[in-house]
């Protein structure tokens, strides 16, 4: 009937179709599982694109004042204008601290009474 040969030559054919199957199943899935991530990829960036967009329609200047100038009295707004730029003198001026950290540098020595030499960078 079947020699030894033919039934190890079937179960070979046999076996390397089943591979062949588990392969390509293997592969579908893998292809379905990269378009649904392009997908998803392409939706998120139509809704950066939609986002940047209303940022940019929300952020007008233009429509800024004009909200400013309908809500000014339900808000109690001062008034503001939409190139509101404020220039170094209008800045109020703050008084100057300035804080001694010459004892912290030289080690000590300048709350001792002594006056320290410096040379080459070492305080001696």
């Amino acid at each position: 009937m079947f020699r030894t040969s033919d039934i190890v030559l079937i179960a070979i054919m046999v076996s390397a179709a089943a591979f062949t199957y588990k392969t390509k199943h293997e592969a579908e899935t893998r292809r379905d599982e990269v378009r649904k991530i392009e997908a998803q990829i392409k939706l998120e960036e139509d809704t950066i694109t939609l986002l940047k967009a209303d940022w940019s329609l929300l952020t007008q200047p233009s429509r800024l004042q004009k909200l400013a100038e309908t809500y000014h009295n339900q808000l109690e707004l001062q008034p503001v204008e939409a190139h509101q730029i404020v220039g170094l003198e209008q800045l109020p001026s703050r008084p100057v601290e300035i804080q001694d950290f010459s004892a912290e540098r030289l080690g000590g020595m300048a709350d001792s009474g002594q006056d320290p030499t410096v040379t080459g960078g070492v305080v001696q």
